[in-house]
């Protein structure tokens, strides 16, 4: 097993549970929500985020198991989607969430956990790459604890952006928030393409 560092394991969820498409769908839900509300649906969606990163962590590998997936094959499924997330952010459109008059603040709870937690900021590319890290550091407390730290920092920078969105935009713009979401794009892309050319060389190795 290759030594990872903690930074390699914050760069590669920066990447895919960065939550810059869903900052536009969470300003719209806080529009006409008090400051104490706005925190509220702050804390729930950065909740659902972590939560979902540390299960994939724990049980991602026996789920795998269970139904008797190899990894390399986890790997190629796991790329193509990153491949396919990474290319959706590099075209995507700002999403708007329609509200209507008076929505029930329970609503707003549901939305804040789908679509702006999962998937917009930890989907299924989140979970694979989770899940493949920790394929990877099996055996290995060391790396185990480098990777939980890195999904608190993680976790961390979710709440951040979601805490000062309004700022963030401000400062960045609609256009830069854009250029932001088309780099990451690029970052995921490339991770995707990486795990799938490992998947390729572990079920095939004669190929390469």
């Amino acid at each position: 097993m290759n030594e990872l560092s903690f930074q390699h394991y914050l760069l590669g969820l920066i990447a895919v549970a960065n939550n810059i498409p869903a900052i536009p769908l969470y300003l719209e839900l806080c529009q006409e929500l008090e400051a104490k509300e706005q925190h509220k649906l702050c804390f729930i969606a950065t909740t659902t985020s972590l939560i979902t990163m540390i299960v994939a962590m724990f049980t991602g590998i026996s789920i795998l198991n269970f139904f008797d997936i190899s990894i390399d094959a986890f790997r190629i499924a796991g790329g193509l989607l990153l491949v396919n997330t990474g290319l959706a952010m590099m075209s995507s459109s700002k999403q708007v969430i329609v509200q209507g008059e008076g929505t029930a603040f329970s609503k707003m709870i549901s939305l804040a956990v789908i679509p702006i937690s999962i998937p917009l900021t930890t989907g299924a590319g989140t979970m694979s790459t989770v899940i493949l890290f920790a394929e990877q550091i099996q055996h290995s407390d060391v790396q185990a604890l480098k990777l939980f730290c890195a999904i608190l920092c993680m976790t961390l920078i979710i709440y951040l952006s979601f805490r000062y969105s309004t700022g963030i935009i401000k400062v960045l713009g609609h256009t830069g928030m854009d250029v932001l979401s088309k780099i990451f794009g690029l970052i995921t892309l490339s991770l995707g393409l990486q795990f799938i050319i490992s998947g390729i060389k572990g079920a095939f190795p004669k190929l390469v």
